[in-house]
């Protein structure tokens, strides 16, 4: 079965901006990458052109989500089906819940998720990375034995060093064809990448430090003092 590896956002497309090479390099390793999403994005600004009301929007990123997946290696992607911009507000322990059930479905040895900040300070984010970490530090998790946050601005300006690096320059094809299937959040994808078919130079790097390692929050820095 190999090393066990999932990954925890909040937002179908979420994976493939932040992890769409790491993923299918894990993928093509032998592994077999696991997702869960915390809402299935139905309150996606500009997926409403393509949508006649929410319900619709989260049915067609449901399936854009499918087509990424197949794309980018992953062998199952579970949604949790919360309301799309309303985590901060759901019951928070319910959600952890959600999280411990899906790592101990699959009995995860290593997570990823966004950095405490959301990456951006998208609530939604924030909200998913508080309870992916209550979740792996909760003591129902025994099979986790590292947690890996995006690594952001927040962190890097703590003194935080990436500890995975992916240079995704060989695997754009692949990142591209799964951020085109997509096709509902187009917009915000040419803003943040530009134009597909072009190689996005200042979007090259994948980068995750290692926040937690078997019982110890912040490993490396642990291992400076």
């Amino acid at each position: 079965m190999g090393t066990r590896y999932g990954f925890i956002y909040a937002h179908p497309d979420d994976e493939t901006f932040l992890s769409g090479c790491l993923i299918r390099q894990f993928a093509d390793e032998g592994s077999s990458p696991v997702l869960l999403l915390a809402t299935r994005g139905d309150a996606g600004r500009q997926g409403l052109e393509r949508a006649a009301d929410k319900s619709e929007l989260a049915r067609l990123r449901e399936e854009e989500m499918k087509a990424a997946a197949e794309v980018l290696g992953l062998s199952h992607v579970e949604h949790l089906g919360y309301p799309d911009g309303q985590l901060v507000v759901i019951d928070f322990d319910a959600l952890v819940a959600g999280v411990v059930s899906f790592i101990q479905r699959y009995e995860l040895e290593n997570v990823f998720s966004f950095a405490e900040d959301g990456g951006n300070g998208h609530p939604d984010h924030v909200t998913i990375s508080k309870a992916t970490t209550a979740a792996v530090l909760s003591g129902q998790c025994p099979s986790v034995r590292r947690l890996y946050y995006a690594a952001s601005g927040t962190l890097r300006d703590q003194g935080h060093k990436p500890s995975i690096v992916v240079d995704t320059e060989r695997g754009w094809p692949v990142k591209a064809a799964a951020l085109k299937a997509h096709a509902t959040q187009h917009v915000a994808i040419s803003k943040y990448f530009g134009d597909l078919a072009v190689f996005p130079e200042a979007r090259r790097w994948e980068a995750f430090v290692l926040g937690w390692e078997d019982g110890v929050m912040w490993p490396e820095k642990a291992a400076e003092k």
